[in-house]
């Protein structure tokens, strides 16, 4: 992983731009529009900078990114972030899908700075996923890098592959979860899922 700073997005490689845009230039032939059209021209370039953007996630090191900011402390009862806003690239029809995460820990003498928990669902929604892999990303990070008691994370988000084609049910959520240690109790999972939906 390179070196970067955690709050500034991974500035812009020159000749990667170009040789995106290239592509992006070919692929907008292809589908039958003039490339060399006025509102057209800078577009490629456009493209290739956005999902260099979209993509970030791949330069970033999420476990770093809690390392950067671990404390010792004595707390063994539930830390929760939740409704953390992100957006994702579906892997299969790059096209994205956004919602909310939740998520979870029960320290184990080491917590992290809460920022950093929203930090890390940024990384891992910054690349091609689909959501299944990215919830347990999360979870996993988290479980290795503090080995607290336990972690649980659920993301709700919706497809515009199923949106804007294939099926094209609008409303519709999806819904996926995965927990270590003492998530596994029913009764644990059930007091974050209280927390998570209070008002």
């Amino acid at each position: 992983m390179m070196d970067f700073n955690i709050n500034q997005p991974v500035p812009f490689d020159p000749e990667k731009t170009t040789q995106i845009a290239e592509h992006y230039k070919k692929i907008i032939e292809l589908l039958g529009e003039d490339s060399k059209r006025e509102g057209l021209i800078k577009t490629p370039e456009r493209v290739s900078k956005a999902m260099q953007f979209l993509m970030q996630g791949y330069k970033q090191n999420p476990e770093e990114i809690i390392l950067s900011a671990m404390f010792t402390e004595n707390y063994r009862q539930m830390v929760i972030v939740k409704d953390i806003d992100f957006y994702s690239m579906c892997e299969h029809h790059l096209l994205p899908f956004f919602g909310k995460a939740h998520v979870a820990y029960i320290p184990n003498n080491k917590i992290t700075g809460l920022s950093k928990i929203a930090r890390v669902v940024e990384v891992f929604a910054r690349r091609m996923q689909v959501q299944e892999r990215m919830t347990t990303q999360i979870k996993e990070c988290i479980q290795k890098t503090l080995n607290p008691m336990g972690v649980m994370v659920i993301i709700e988000a919706q497809h515009l592959c199923m949106q804007m084609r294939g099926v094209q049910k609008q409303h519709s959520i999806t819904t996926t979860s995965d927990f270590t240690g003492v998530f596994q109790q029913a009764k644990t999972r059930e007091e974050f899922m209280n927390l998570i939906n209070r008002k």
